[in-house]
């Protein structure tokens, strides 16, 4: 069964920075550990362990990898390799898939040969981009929204907010809509669906008026969508009720929605923003409108990185700059919010929710599935890492459902709504759940009980060996402990007790 936590901590690669053309493949006889390292990176450490050799190299090995790499001693390629010979393999109760079936799908009926696509965005906005990622396994692309507007584009244009180990938490950028004419964007999507038939091609417009969606709507049936998408979201488009103007008004979806949907006889799904209280509303509107799905969510608008010195936030083009779109991991827990307040609406029962926002892993697009996402679409984490990720997603996701012994991706679309509560007054409340202590992990750092003491209840203390003692009257299982410890010592525990009991006594 697989772990709830990565069984090889992320920070054992911290130092690894998954280089393009990576030195330590080329002097490994034996085996690939660049690609290994990227499928430990995203969380598809069983589908590494899956592909090593049947003996393991490592073992007398110099490990000439380590000083190849671009960071030479830097990165433990050896340790790594090692941790999945004997500590990921033995776990692996499950064979690697023989063939990627199980994760056939479909968007309104046009079947996909697995979930995931590009989102609309620089990701997929050229022929050659497009057709790099359907080679490299993607079942479709949401093509850059397409206008009839005059669009120059400011550099520079992104930003980021990172993490400790350089990696792109949060992403904003101040990009606008394709630069490419209309004619140029039919001419690439007729290139496409001759090239790659079996490829889905959704298609992102935005008009500027009723007449304008309906005609950008024609055109992409005529030369090859298989959908369209209608950008109610942008976030960088505002001026004269363009992007997330319209999302914000759902008598403007519905009308603009009919207006596209009545000009084409392909399916239509209307991207929402979540600039928004909640968004079943434009949904609605949308459906009422004649939508066949929704795709959600679009970037957040935001502000981020304001420099002390010239007091401009970032990106600053010439001394200005603007709020703009953030994605990224950080904005998951909104997606899924928004889709699962969707999937949950009575009213939109079987619409398509093509979902996206912050997806990197296969354990992220999961999450997405689970509440109610029937195709994941992907942009901040292939403009960090590039087109192979897809190998993870896909192989990640592929091993998990045969070891839950599913057949199809489908089966697993919605399975977490049922447990979700848009509030938290349906929660039991009468039970505290302690946690658990793995003492052999721990350190003795006392993060635990610095975070107890200050932002908890004093209910932990470091004995004369540096372990932590709990205090059991004072504990009230709020789990931030769980949370801090950075050697994940700390485990949600299986002792519970009763309020109602401990109060009796």
């Amino acid at each position: 069964m697989l772990p709830v936590q990565p069984v090889i901590p992320r920070n054992d690669m911290i130092r690894c920075v998954l280089c393009a053309h990576p030195p330590c493949d080329s002097v490994c006889e034996k085996m690939k550990p660049a690609e290994l390292l990227r499928s430990v990176w995203f969380r598809n450490e069983q589908g590494a362990a899956g592909r090593l050799p049947a003996e393991n190299p490592c073992l007398i090995c110099p490990a000439p990898c380590e000083r190849a790499c671009v960071r030479a001693g830097e990165v433990p390629i050896r340790d790594l390799m090692n941790q999945l010979y004997y500590q990921v393999k033995p776990e692996c109760e499950t064979a690697m898939p023989e063939d990627d079936s199980r994760l056939q799908s479909e968007i309104c009926g046009i079947p996909l040969e697995n979930p995931f696509l590009l989102s609309s965005s620089v990701v997929a906005s050229s022929y050659d981009m497009c057709a790099r990622a359907f080679e490299a396994g993607w079942a479709g692309a949401c093509f850059k929204t397409i206008c009839t507007l005059d669009i120059h584009e400011a550099s520079p244009r992104f930003s980021a907010v990172s993490g400790n180990d350089g990696s792109i938490i949060g992403f904003k950028n101040i990009e606008q809509l394709s630069d490419h004419s209309v004619t140029e964007n039919m001419e690439i999507f007729r290139r496409l669906k001759k090239k790659y038939p079996q490829k889905f091609i959704l298609a992102s417009i935005m008009g500027q008026n009723e007449a304008e969606w309906g005609e950008l709507a024609r055109l992409c049936e005529k030369n090859g969508a298989d959908a369209v998408e209608l950008n109610f979201s942008c976030p960088n488009m505002m001026e004269d009720g363009l992007g997330s103007d319209i999302g914000q008004v759902p008598e403007l979806v519905e009308r603009f929605t009919r207006a596209a949907k009545s000009a084409c006889r392909i399916p239509v799904l209307a991207k929402l923003t979540p600039n928004v209280a909640s968004m079943s509303p434009a949904a609605e509107a949308a459906l009422r409108g004649g939508a066949d799905g929704i795709a959600a969510i679009n970037t957040i608008k935001s502000v981020i990185g304001i420099n002390p010195h010239t007091y401009i936030s970032a990106p600053a083009v010439r001394g200005r700059s603007a709020v703009g779109g953030y994605s990224g991991n950080a904005v998951k827990p909104i997606a899924l919010r928004f889709i699962a307040e969707m999937a949950k609406n009575p009213k939109l029962k079987g619409m398509h929710l093509s979902a996206m926002g912050g997806v990197e892993t296969w354990m992220d697009a999961l999450e997405f599935l689970l509440v109610g996402g029937g195709s994941i679409q992907v942009t901040t984490a292939v403009m960090q890492y590039g087109y192979r990720i897809i190998d993870d997603l896909k192989a990640g996701l592929n091993l998990y459902l045969a070891e839950k012994d599913f057949r199809s991706v489908k089966e697993v679309i919605g399975l977490g709504l049922d447990a979700l509560s848009e509030t938290t007054d349906v929660l039991e409340r009468d039970t505290v759940v302690f946690p658990g202590f793995i003492r052999e992990r721990c350190i003795g750092c006392g993060r635990c009980e610095i975070s107890c003491a200050d932002g908890g209840h004093q209910a932990i203390r470091l004995d004369e060996k540096r372990k932590p003692v709990l205090n059991g009257k004072r504990c009230v299982g709020c789990h931030l402990c769980v949370l801090v410890c950075p050697q994940r010592a700390i485990v949600p525990g299986t002792k519970r007790i009763s309020r109602t009991r401990e109060s009796n006594e």
